[in-house]
């Protein structure tokens, strides 16, 4: 037994190893590199650029509200960047994604003045124009899941994400950190969850149109799960857990949600989701692997010492039933041999004697007369005669049973 139990803790460990390492390298999910304007490696701006990012990535950053910006230059070669921190995560897991997306920008967008890396844990965008509290929505990318909602389904599921991803808007674009998410049921056995996010740097308004772009943009919501992201928000439902839900407290309902607004007419297409098997779907693997794995072995040791339990319970309640089961007998052959000191016998020689009852008491082997009526008895009422026509009580007396050799005579001292 041993021995299973350490297979089964050397399988969780490395299972357990396996998911900190993935969780450790954040989660790729796209990049966009602007071509329009490029730099030179030699060149101020490229100086600038480096700096802008070791400010973003530094250990004396503030990670805990989750975004950051810095400016460094003066136009033409000034660098403007920035980075978002999904509002649920920990300041360490944040500043580990934002280090790991500094050391590859300048490997994926190698020249590019403008660009923008999502990761599933964060954001890192940087361009030498104005990009603070300015919404664009150029470079948007939008993720669906493979499954659809059933067809008898999709009108009430479309509704329900509509109205709890509008409601989310709402309450992102009216709090500091411009950030919520919420659960709302869809049957008894799931909830539909969602999560909303702009840069802190917006206004109200603009937080608010920003994220109804986005929601508009995965209408008709016939998918199981769909993310769209802009550079200044971004918004996602799922109908399985995809955040921590410990990490926020649910903030209180306001009013209702303003309608939604018309997608602007400027909006370029979002870039087509990636092919299946890619992006968000390898930390849904690991988690889909570790979790039943530790349930089952949780039920399997929780069962093991029930049983064990109940096995002990039973051992040690046996004895005690066997005792009270021969208590018992030696009651009920109490009880018979006093009846056999009260028979009806005229000659009190044969009644048993001392060591009669003794033997009677102490051994199993002798077997005990069958009792017969005791001295003194006389019915207690009287008897009524079935051959009286009259069917009157007729009483009859009955002659007792009187053993004189039980009366003590008493004689004067």
């Amino acid at each position: 037994m041993s021995s299973f139990f350490s297979f089964i803790f050397l399988l969780l460990f490395s299972f357990l190893t396996s998911f900190t390492a993935s969780a450790q390298r954040p989660n790729f999910l796209y990049h966009v590199c602007r071509n329009t304007t490029t730099y030179s490696r030699n060149s101020t701006y490229y100086t600038n650029l480096r700096t802008v990012l070791s400010s973003l990535s530094s250990h004396n950053a503030s990670y805990s509200t989750g975004f950051k910006n810095a400016t460094v230059g003066q136009a033409p070669n000034r660098v403007t960047g920035l980075f978002l921190c999904r509002g649920d995560l920990s300041p360490e897991v944040c500043r580990s994604c934002v280090a790991f997306s500094v050391n590859q920008t300048l490997t994926m967008c190698p020249e590019e003045k403008e660009a923008v890396l999502y990761y599933d844990e964060c954001m890192l965008r940087y361009s030498h124009q104005n990009i603070l509290s300015t919404v664009i929505y150029d470079g948007g990318y939008i993720l669906l899941n493979a499954n659809n909602i059933s067809v008898n389904q999709a009108d009430q599921f479309g509704d329900l994400v509509s109205s709890t991803l509008n409601q989310a808007a709402f309450e992102a674009a009216n709090s500091s950190r411009k950030f919520y998410m919420t659960k709302a049921n869809w049957t008894l056995l799931q909830s539909l969850y969602v999560l909303v996010q702009c840069t802190p740097d917006l206004r109200r308004q603009d937080c608010l149109s920003c994220l109804q772009y986005s929601i508009n943009g995965m209408v008709p919501f016939n998918k199981i799960g769909g993310r769209l992201l802009y550079p200044n928000c971004n918004s996602r439902y799922e109908l399985t857990v995809f955040y921590n839900e410990t990490a926020v407290s649910t903030q209180p309902q306001q009013q209702a949600p303003p309608p939604l607004l018309p997608p602007p007419a400027s909006t370029s297409p979002v870039s087509s989701p990636p092919r299946p098997g890619k992006g968000g779907n390898s930390n849904v693997l690991v988690v889909a692997i570790v979790v039943p794995i530790i349930v089952v072995v949780l039920l399997f040791i929780a069962g093991y010492c029930f049983l064990a339990k109940r096995k002990k319970t039973t051992s040690d309640t046996a004895p005690a039933f066997d005792a009270i089961l021969e208590n018992w007998a030696e009651l009920l052959r109490f009880m018979d041999v006093c009846t056999q000191t009260l028979q009806s016998k005229e000659d009190p020689v044969e009644r048993p004697t001392m060591p009669a009852i003794f033997m009677m008491l102490t051994s199993n082997t002798v077997t005990l007369p069958v009792p017969r009526e005791p001295g003194y008895f006389v019915p207690s009422r009287p008897e009524k005669d079935p051959l009286d026509l009259d069917q009157s009580t007729t009483s009859k007396s009955f002659t007792g049973s009187v053993d004189d050799s039980s009366i003590t005579d008493l004689h004067p001292r």
